[in-house]
């Protein structure tokens, strides 16, 4: 008491009695209340995920360097007028600068005009490829995929052959289609003759030449289409067949009222990126057909990169048709994920 006292005799009067225990902690939480801002949830995330961050931070910079300078660099150069003979460059010793100039949106002007080829009509040719295309491999790639769904004997080898066009790289299976659709030395044609049948110019007249390119496409388009299928057909209980055929529903009723709706989920992903990689396809064209007979057989991609590699580059033009074909998909994609969502599909 004595030493309590003295304690309290010697404080100055105006001195005030110190926090109780939970005032102390109120106090101490202030500074760190003040200090919270827009950046405070950020902060927390990356002190509690930052592991997620460590893992994925290889995939971003990989990605960054070889899809987001690119892309860039595409985007600026569609604004300029830049070409094969005025852009910087070095030769020997003797260091050339750029002398190539901002022009807004000139080039897509000139290409959407019609100035810098013929814009349209290729994308008339490259949406009616991309859609008969897809069409083609759902509806074969699904038939295909019912077939190997059954228990039937072999079932794993025709599995593995079935999978063979899309294993070979692209460039090799044009390689071949070429050699056999070549109008004189091909195998379709030297057994026609033997037949004694007309030989045809599968890629001498433009119409059958964009037949011959589309049907060497499904071939190779088909197999990913039935293996993402396939795997869609396993995830479906059997259950709901079994319960379908005990009420009566013939195999049509089934299939439409349960095989269909099962696929959905796979099946929306899966024909968004046919579409884009359809859209895309240069090999085929470029290596089949090398866009003609003349140019009928020319996609968006095929003359993009024509632009830019054959003859005085125009670096510009390109770009810029890069940038439209990727406005063109980025379009398509956003209205077929809203006309899925209004369907109740969304994923």
């Amino acid at each position: 008491m004595r030493a309590t006292s003295t304690a309290a005799a010697g404080r100055p009067a105006d001195e005030e009695t110190p926090p109780s225990s939970g005032a102390s902690a109120v106090a101490m939480d202030a500074p760190v209340q003040g200090h919270r801002g827009p950046m405070g949830p950020l902060r927390r995330f990356l002190r509690h995920h930052w592991y997620a961050w460590a893992l994925t931070s290889p995939v971003i910079i990989v990605m960054g360097v070889l899809i987001g300078f690119p892309f860039l660099r595409g985007l600026y150069l569609s604004v300029t007028n830049a070409t094969e003979q005025n852009i910087g460059r070095t030769i020997g010793e003797n260091e050339i600068p750029a002398t190539y100039e901002f022009v807004g949106a000139a080039n897509y002007l000139e290409i959407l005009a019609g100035d810098i080829g013929n814009f349209w009509p290729r994308l008339v040719w490259t949406v009616v490829w991309t859609v008969v295309c897809v069409a083609a491999h759902f509806g074969i790639g699904l038939a295909l995929a019912i077939l190997l769904n059954r228990h039937i004997r072999l079932r794993g080898l025709y599995r593995v052959l079935m999978i063979v066009p899309w294993a070979l790289p692209p460039f090799v299976s044009a390689f071949i289609w070429r050699y056999l659709l070549n109008g004189q030395y091909g195998v379709f044609n030297a057994a026609l003759t033997n037949l004694g049948l007309p030989a045809v110019p599968w890629l001498n007249d433009p119409t059958i030449a964009k037949v011959s390119v589309i049907l060497v496409n499904v071939w190779l388009g088909v197999p990913f289409m039935m293996l993402a299928l396939l795997g869609g057909l396993q995830s479906i209980s059997r259950e709901l067949y079994e319960a379908a055929r005990v009420d009566g529903a013939s195999p049509w009723q089934q299939f439409r009222h349960i095989t269909l709706p099962g696929l959905s989920a796979v099946a929306a992903p899966v024909v968004l990126i046919g579409t884009i990689w359809t859209f895309n396809q240069f090999p085929v064209i470029f290596l089949v057909s090398g866009g003609g007979p003349g140019d009928s057989t020319e996609l968006l991609v095929t003359y993009a990169f024509r632009l830019a590699f054959e003859g005085i580059g125009d670096y510009g033009a390109s770009s810029a048709y890069g940038m439209l074909i990727l406005g063109l998909l980025l379009v398509m994609a956003v209205i077929y994920q809203r006309a899925l969502k209004r369907g109740g599909q969304a994923w």
